[in-house]
């Protein structure tokens, strides 16, 4: 195992972006680099990560376009997400060197991070990798999408778009043990759809690639649906639209379909839907709700434990094949969390 002193030169290996995509990201759009790590600062932690994240909304920041929720990535320099790791040097005595922890400069083996921008993270709770999954920013977005923007009702019907993904797999779950009647999912491929019913415990689902998609959303939810919680847009919402009750409710979490999207897309007529039947729709950023936070974490924290919550993760192996994982994400090759893991000493 390495040691780390004070004032040491280090380097690291990290993921930058060498080019914008003109179309879809390809691998050599990426490289991976050897970077110098800075000497710490007071209130400064140097963390060597174990596992970081791998996430669609990271397919947006390689535009150009300014986003109002978050940066862009530069070319020239590494790329960031989330990461969970081991604090092995520190100038906070508020988190001491073997304490883990999850922050946002993922896509590096080593990070120089702020202590007063990590969360320590409790392994008795939970296993390291699921505070980036279920437990992290993942699970978080599927539970703040569901009680607060949807308003989830004991009893409703609930249809969850790219229901095998990793906000997907967590929305499914949620809405199920959060008291929802029913709960559907589509999903892109028969092995998927099939998981979803087997494994993730849903009432039905739809294989967007063999069927179109509100004829199967008719089928699996042939008396209608309370809420859509919407991670794809397109087709999915226009089916959804169709296929809500009257005063039913849309979580708008991303639209992954219209990103890089060059063919012709639903047109924004379908609305009228919303006002005949009263729907709501409503947008939300993450971030926003912190205040659910601790409510989250000992809701979530207690299903994993009772095991009424399962844990689906996609590993892929070292940060020379991070770019391979976030490609095959955009692909879909993943069911639930798509991780890399950086550090081969760590178990899941």
């Amino acid at each position: 195992m390495a040691t780390y002193s004070a004032g040491m030169a280090i380097t690291t290996r990290a993921v930058t972006l060498v080019r914008r995509p003109h179309a879809e990201p390809q691998a050599d759009d990426f490289a991976v680099v050897e970077v110098p790590v800075p000497l710490l600062r007071d209130g400064q932690l140097l963390v060597r990560n174990a596992f970081m994240s791998v996430d669609p909304s990271m397919r947006g920041r390689l535009e150009e376009t300014e986003k109002h929720y978050t940066t862009n990535f530069q070319v020239g320099q590494p790329l960031d997400g989330s990461a969970v790791g081991l604090v092995v040097q520190s100038a906070d005595r508020s988190v001491p060197v073997g304490t883990y922890v999850r922050h946002r400069l993922g896509w590096r083996e080593l990070a120089v991070v702020d202590a007063a921008a990590v969360s320590v993270v409790d392994r008795s709770i939970a296993p390291l990798s699921r505070w980036l999954g279920v437990l992290g920013q993942t699970g978080f977005t599927a539970y703040v999408g569901l009680v607060r923007a949807a308003d989830l009702r004991p009893g409703d019907s609930v249809f969850v778009s790219a229901a095998a993904g990793a906000v997907g797999t967590a929305a499914g779950q949620f809405a199920r043990l959060l008291g929802a009647s029913r709960v559907v999912g589509s999903a892109g491929g028969q092995r998927k759809a099939a998981m979803l019913l087997d494994e993730f415990g849903l009432d039905g689902a739809v294989d967007y690639r063999s069927e179109q998609i509100r004829a199967g959303l008719e089928r699996v939810a042939p008396d209608g649906i309370d809420v859509y919680f919407d991670n794809v847009g397109g087709d999915h919402l226009v089916a959804a639209l169709d296929c809500l009750r009257v005063e039913g409710r849309v979580a708008l979490c991303g639209m992954i379909s219209q990103v890089g999207a060059t063919g012709p897309r639903p047109g924004i007529d379908h609305l009228i839907l919303a006002v005949l039947k009263r729907v709501t729709l409503r947008g939300f950023i993450v971030r926003d709700h912190e205040d659910l936070r601790p409510e989250f974490e000992e809701r979530v924290g207690n299903w994993l434990r009772s095991g009424e919550l399962v844990s689906k993760q996609t590993v892929a192996e070292g940060i020379e094949g991070s770019v391979d994982a976030f490609l095959g994400m955009l692909r879909g090759v993943n069911v639930g969390k798509m991780l890399v893991r950086l550090d081969p000493a760590v178990a899941e």
